[in-house]
């Protein structure tokens, strides 16, 4: 608004010293003066953009990646916890990751509690004596929106190297720390576990909540 008023303000002066000079010269100092005022005005709402700034933040310890496991007439949630892991924002944007999950220490945030845990750390579901750790690496980001992304990554699990393709909502996003969320289903199978077929729902809810930070 300011530099509105006093792009008008300076016209009018100077529309009233070319009345008085020579019209040629001051028409030509006149459209300098008039042109700098506009870029001005056009300059002070150009967005930042962090000049492309490119950091590595560290995983917080509250994040975490939720599921629940469903069967005929049940289901049961549960948790585990991001062990370690980096994220790399580009430009206030996230563009890359790895993170360590920490399988062993699973837990069953429902009833089943203890018993349950005992039976998902055995061979017929996560097998932790074996593989007591999974990750994941973020190989792609695409922005859909400001805040929304679909994210492409390998999930290394049980073993196994198995590509995965998911909707994040970026909470918050800069060169200091990064907030998101993920909320998607997975197959069982591409998992390598096949226990309890028929009876044990294929459909795996996960919910990932992710906090880095410098």
């Amino acid at each position: 608004k300011n530099n509105k008023l006093m792009y008008v303000g300076t016209c009018k002066l100077i529309y009233l010293i070319i009345k008085q000079k020579n019209k040629k010269v001051m028409k030509k100092v006149f459209v300098a003066i008039a042109s700098s005022f506009v870029l001005a005005g056009v300059y002070s709402f150009v967005p930042t953009n962090n000049n492309g700034e490119t950091v590595t933040l560290s995983v917080d310890g509250k994040s975490k990646v939720d599921f629940v496991g469903s069967k005929k007439g049940d289901f049961h949630p549960g948790t585990f916890a991001v062990k370690s892991g980096s994220v790399t924002i580009h430009d206030g944007k996230l563009a890359g990751g790895k993170f360590v999950i920490d399988v062993a220490n699973v837990r069953v945030t429902d009833g089943a509690g203890v018993k349950l845990e005992g039976h998902l750390k055995s061979p017929d579901f996560f097998d932790v004596a074996k593989y007591p750790e999974a990750t994941f690496e973020i190989t792609g980001v695409n922005y859909l929106t400001t805040n929304t992304a679909e994210v492409a990554g390998t999930f290394n699990f049980k073993g196994n190297n198995i590509p995965l393709k998911f909707p994040v909502y970026i909470r918050s996003a800069d060169a200091n720390a990064i907030f998101a969320q993920a909320f998607f289903a997975v197959d069982k199978n591409l998992l390598g576990i096949t226990y309890g077929k028929g009876n044990v729902s294929d459909d795996v809810q996960i919910s990932i909540h992710l906090y880095a930070k410098k």
